[in-house]
């Protein structure tokens, strides 16, 4: 009788941390940005977030509630309305266990100049390597 407890137990017990696992998503959330009467060129913020979700399902709906919750409007320094209003979750990307070097975006573009695009590339990190290295180098 003890044994078969037990065991019902243990059975039960895994079949819960089962249904529990939660998993890490990317989702991207966009807001439109309204400044005064909104006489300018449509703005749009698209903010990738990581959610901790049971499912893809599960992080879709937190990610719709972050996006709610962080809705804002304030006075610009100009002391005029800006309205950042949440539209919706446009993407979400299983990302499963976080991992060193574990993707989280990708994106494939075509350009007219590859070699301009190249030389961008090699500038960009030439300059974040001499930021992070100063940086470093002030904190030692």
């Amino acid at each position: 009788m003890y044994y078969h407890t037990v065991r019902i137990f243990i059975q039960i017990t895994i079949t819960n941390l089962k249904s529990k696992l939660m998993y890490w998503y990317i989702t991207k959330i966009v807001y439109r940005i309204i400044c005064g009467k909104g006489n300018h060129p449509p703005q749009f913020d698209e903010q990738l977030r990581l959610i901790q979700a049971e499912d893809d399902f599960h992080a879709f709906i937190k990610a719709r509630q972050l996006g709610h919750r962080e809705e804002d409007s304030f006075l610009n320094n100009q002391l005029k309305p800006v309205v950042w209003k949440f539209i919706d979750v446009k993407e979400v990307q299983f990302l499963g266990t976080m991992e060193d070097g574990v993707e989280l975006n990708s994106c494939i573009n075509e350009k007219e100049d590859a070699e301009a695009f190249i030389k961008d590339t090699y500038l960009r990190a030439t300059q974040l390597m001499e930021k992070l290295s100063s940086r470093d180098a002030a904190i030692s």
